[in-house]
């Protein structure tokens, strides 16, 4: 029995997210590519078949209660371990406990969270015990495991990885927290369709973050003799109002998206990181934005400062690894430099001349003289015959033609005289002048 309190039982008093952790696979939300009717994951729950593991996704997807789950279906002892406030002693003593429960014939089943605070002596104090089979190791990790985890200890454990929920995930979550006597069942919260979407935009994935903010919600709504009501101007005090007003997946997301692009391509600095900030304040992930960027180095920058490609991938890393809100310094570098680079699109437009040919003409076959020829069969039948090595000329060119046939005219690529391209411009022309004064002779 649980003890009473003058606020209620303790179930009552815990937060939200806590009251509605399921203990079944079939109460679980997302996950469906590891968890959906007959993948693997779910078999070896069911079956009680699981071996060592690293869970590994952003904050909020489950990790912890998947592992709660195997908890109640493993016919095992469960030990919860938290990296964060454990040492190398505590390791040392829940190690030793697990091999005299492997001596007696027992199996234990060790949760780490956030294992990747462990450093590498913490973690390879449990690397002889995986080894041995003292204990099934489950960590769970916001960090990717191939740089966190010790090498030897990842190469015996088996990756799952954990994806962000989606908003009709979290929709399902916060409806089932309103109906749910665990939840506010018996409170009649009244609160709309509109604004449940609203608290999952805002929680971009991650389903503590939606049930906090709910929450908080009901907290704060309006109390009557019917119920309690959760306004629009109530929810606007819980999370950003701009969150309301930027639909990730609506005209608004779209709308920003284009203003940042078509800022940075006329060289507006200012424009961009204003646009920029806009969709960070909305609560965009900014590796979305980073992912734009990249495209943005190589569209409208491409030659004329190939460096640009190396700044845009630079600031992806950067979001990656410090995440919001350290990262929003990195993504204002690269959106000024992007648009005060050297513009050029002469890379997108060869990309999307070659793509119409590519579709709309028949495959043309490789020519002889540049098909490679492993046997002695295809070097009868001619491949590779006439092939020129460039490294063997004074010029380091050839005149060997390397376009089919009916494209041997065909030009995709025209630099521009922007930036760094203009050099690339000067020796395309006099490639092609060499060529055709050899095809002359």
């Amino acid at each position: 029995m649980e003890q009473m309190s003058l606020f209620g039982n303790s179930r009552a008093m815990a937060p939200l997210a806590s009251r509605l952790r399921p203990d079944t696979l079939d109460g679980f939300v997302g996950q469906e590519h590891l968890l959906g009717p007959g993948k693997i994951l779910r078999r070896l729950i069911e079956k009680d078949q699981i071996s060592s593991m690293i869970f590994w996704g952003p904050p909020g997807v489950g990790k912890t209660t998947l592992a709660s789950i195997i908890a109640g279906q493993t016919k095992s002892e469960f030990i919860n371990f938290s990296a964060v406030t454990s040492g190398i002693k505590e390791i040392r003593d829940v190690m030793n406990r697990a091999e005299a429960s492997r001596r007696v014939g027992l199996r234990t089943v060790l949760f780490v969270d956030e294992i990747h605070r462990f450093n590498k002596a913490q973690q390879d104090a449990f690397l002889p015990y995986v080894e041995k089979g003292s204990i099934i190791l489950i960590g769970a990790t916001t960090e990717n495991p191939s740089f966190e985890i010790n090498a030897a200890l990842l190469s015996r454990c088996r990756v799952f990885v954990l994806k962000a929920l989606t908003e009709d995930n979290l929709v399902q979550l916060l409806e089932n927290a309103v109906r749910n006597p665990a939840g506010f069942g018996n409170e009649n919260v009244q609160i709309s369709r509109e604004s449940l979407r609203a608290i999952a935009a805002f929680a971009d994935g991650d389903a503590r973050s939606a049930l906090n903010t709910l929450e908080m919600a009901v907290l704060n709504g309006e109390i009557s003799a019917s119920g309690i009501t959760v306004t629009e101007e109530g929810l606007s005090q819980c999370i950003s109002r701009k969150s309301l007003l930027y639909d990730k997946s609506g005209e608004e997301h779209y709308n920003l998206i284009s203003a940042l692009h078509k800022s940075m391509r006329n060289s507006d600095p200012d424009a961009a990181i204003y646009w920029m900030m806009r969709m960070l304040e909305g609560g965009e992930n900014p590796l979305y934005i980073a992912r734009r960027l990249i495209r943005f180095a190589s569209e409208d920058v491409g030659m004329a400062d190939s460096n640009a490609l190396q700044v845009a991938v630079a600031a992806y890393q950067a979001c990656h690894f410090l995440g919001m809100p350290e990262c929003d310094v990195h993504l204002t570098h690269a959106v000024v430099y992007l648009s005060m680079a050297p513009k050029s699109n002469a890379l997108y437009t060869a990309c999307e001349l070659c793509k119409e040919d590519v579709r709309s003409m028949p495959a043309e076959p490789v020519p002889m003289q540049i098909r490679n020829a492993p046997t002695g069969l295809m070097k009868e039948l001619g491949y590779g015959k006439g092939y020129e090595y460039a490294h063997d000329t004074e010029e380091k060119l050839t005149h060997m033609q390397c376009m089919p046939e009916r494209l041997k005219d065909r030009t995709y690529y025209h630099p521009t005289e922007q930036g760094d391209e203009k050099k690339t411009a000067k020796r395309l022309e006099a490639i092609r002048k060499f060529r055709e004064a050899r095809e002359e002779e």
